[in-house]
């Protein structure tokens, strides 16, 4: 199968896009949760100490300061662990960002399985649902670093609330460029028999998986829908009469995330086959990230089994 090139994990492109913009946005404050060495918030903290808060292992506090800090006319980037915000800090996201329709940032680090070794307490797969639920919510997965350093960039400025998921493992390099606009796909790949939309590690899959595919005649189309929230439904709309097929793929649970969003969009606009790779309805267990990617189905391998059964049925 064709390879990708490794580069860094999307954490890491976070922690330069944030210290970037520390340098152009003076009004810029970061908070942590006592992890960051893992979120890459570090690389702020060092260069600006004075607007670094580490609020310690109080994640509910965290955005509690933050949705305070952000009404006095602050920029505020707030991070931790995926599963440790979107589940310990749920209610204080809903009621002190969401509703109150505060602009804080609220960036993730460790999200999906792809963590591998520290096991499902530290795992979140179930981070876009959580999200994607609340009105006002934008919500992002980027794909490798080029794409996260542009997102998060272009997340500064944008007066609403926002999450993003970064991972922990080394992402394969998808793009050269940073042509991205938030609330827009990106066609990665052109095609017309079926189109793979993706989101976050599973865009790099899904490009080898149609270079494959185009070894035994299919055509496949790339759609790189790294804001799941809100959708590009104008390029789902495009792709579903253009290919009459579609697979989504991410690294998530199979139950309201990327697929689950899509196939509501396909509903109202233009209805065709769906298959959906992703995690199963389960927990996930402790391993290495390929083991882990493997074993739970988040390969080309299986985007490329998606394709055909859904290919066959148009």
């Amino acid at each position: 199968m064709k390879e990708l090139p490794l580069g860094k994990a999307t954490r890491d492109a976070y922690g330069r896009a944030l210290l970037a913009l520390g340098k152009t946005h003076p009004n810029i404050i970061v908070l942590d949760a006592d992890l960051s060495g893992s979120t890459r918030t570090k690389m702020f903290a060092k260069e600006f100490p004075d607007r670094f808060i580490n609020v310690g292992i109080a994640e509910a506090n965290m955005v509690g300061i933050a949705s305070g800090l952000t009404s006095c006319g602050k920029t505020v980037f707030t991070s931790s662990f995926a599963s440790f915000l979107t589940a310990k800090a749920y209610d204080q996201i809903r009621m002190g960002v969401a509703y109150s329709e505060l602009p804080v940032k609220i960036v993730t680090s460790h999200g999906g399985i792809t963590l591998g070794e520290d096991g499902v307490s530290q795992m979140s797969a179930e981070d876009i649902s959580l999200m994607a639920g609340l009105p006002h919510m934008t919500v992002i997965v980027p794909a490798d670093e080029a794409s996260t350093e542009a997102l998060v960039t272009q997340m500064a400025d944008i007066p609403r609330p926002i999450y993003l998921r970064t991972g922990r493992m080394p992402s394969k390099i998808v793009y050269e460029d940073s042509n991205f606009t938030i609330g827009k796909a990106r066609v990665v790949e052109d095609g017309d028999d079926v189109a793979i939309i993706a989101c976050g590690i599973m865009v790099a899959e899904a490009v080898i998986a149609a270079d494959e595919l185009a070894k035994d005649g299919i055509n496949a189309a790339v759609i790189d829908m790294h804001t799941i929230k809100p959708l590009d439904e104008k390029v789902i709309k495009e792709y579903a009469e253009k290919c009459g097929a579609i697979v989504t793929a991410e690294e998530h649970q199979n139950w309201c995330g990327l697929g689950s969003a899509v196939a509501q969009a396909v509903c109202r606009t233009h209805p065709v086959p769906m298959e959906v790779v992703a995690v199963q309805d389960t927990f996930a267990e402790s391993g290495k990230p390929q083991q882990l990617l493997e074993k739970y189905g988040l390969t080309a391998k299986e985007v490329i089994a998606a394709v055909k059964k859904v290919v066959a049925r148009k």
